[in-house]
């Protein structure tokens, strides 16, 4: 942390998250007969297991939104506000670490954030009022789009970037208003992980840089989107919590003590998982048209 004014940015974190939890105590409430209750080991496994490889980089929407419809957890039309609630405290731990360690231009790193709060908080105020078959139609395509970064990734196609930790000019605005783009579709259920870093990398900054961006973006944004949905009601409520309470500990475990896996592995499997929930999703809106 050689940027001393990183400490303000911990600080503001530090400051949201609290904002969150009293929002979350306050407006949090179960949404049907059957949420309520406590989570089960079911909503906190998930929470553990791909809150743990999201902290690596293979990001949490696209795997929770297929797991959620393979064990028919949560309605198609709650699943976003629930991933945009549930994962908000894991992230916002895996944040606290990577912009701790690793090292980026401050005001890069400050106005992507912002962009990303921004287009988040006007997604959510539109997504949250969605019927189910319109969020069935946008999230099916999400998962395709998923799908389509995980192979890439894979198959070395995204891979470059170069050394830079800071963006000016023209590629700082390009960065800005892709950061945006993506805070907006983050309340689709896009996930803004692998976008971010194939984003990143093309603007020419060391792929290591994204983490801090990427995450420093989800944590801030999540919490404008989640209250969002906290005060629409769109969301299961045993669930969100089931992401939270086993994705905290995941995410400090995974970023504070994991050196490697063979992530190359755990995205195919993903990518698999993922194109099949796209088209049971995409077939489900089709029936209803």
């Amino acid at each position: 942390m050689s940027d001393p004014r990183v400490l303000y940015l911990l600080a503001a974190l530090g400051v949201f998250a609290v904002v969150f939890l009293v929002a979350w105590y306050r407006l949090g409430r179960p949404q049907s007969e059957d949420d309520k209750g406590p989570p089960t080991a079911t909503h906190i496994g998930l929470g553990f297991v791909i809150n743990f490889f999201d902290t690596l980089g293979i990001g949490s929407f696209a795997p929770t939104t297929a797991m959620y419809r393979l064990l028919k957890l949560v309605p198609d039309e709650r699943i976003p506000g629930t991933m945009n609630i549930g994962h908000t405290l894991p992230t916002i731990a895996q944040a606290f670490v990577f912009i701790s360690v690793v090292q980026v231009e401050f005001k890069t790193l400050v106005l992507l954030i912002l962009a990303s709060i921004l287009g988040a908080w006007l997604g959510a105020g539109v997504v949250a009022g969605w019927p189910r078959r319109t969020i069935q139609l946008g999230m099916g395509m999400a998962l395709i789009v998923a799908a389509v970064l995980f192979t890439l990734t894979n198959l070395g196609i995204v891979a470059g970037g170069g050394d830079a930790l800071t963006l000016e000019g023209s590629k700082l605005l390009l960065g800005i208003g892709g950061n945006f783009l993506l805070g907006a579709l983050m309340t689709l259920g896009i996930g803004l992980y692998g976008p971010s870093l194939i984003m990143i990398s093309v603007l020419g900054m060391n792929p290591k840089a994204a983490f801090p961006i990427m995450m420093g973006s989800c944590a801030f944004l999540m919490v404008v989107a989640g209250i969002r949905f906290l005060r629409a009601g769109a969301y299961r409520q045993r669930a969100a919590l089931g992401l939270a309470i086993g994705g905290v500990p995941a995410a400090l475990i995974a970023a504070l003590l994991v050196k490697s896996l063979p992530l190359t592995t755990v995205r195919w499997l993903v990518t698999v998982v993922v194109l099949y929930t796209a088209v049971t999703m995409l077939r489900s809106a089709m029936k209803k048209a």
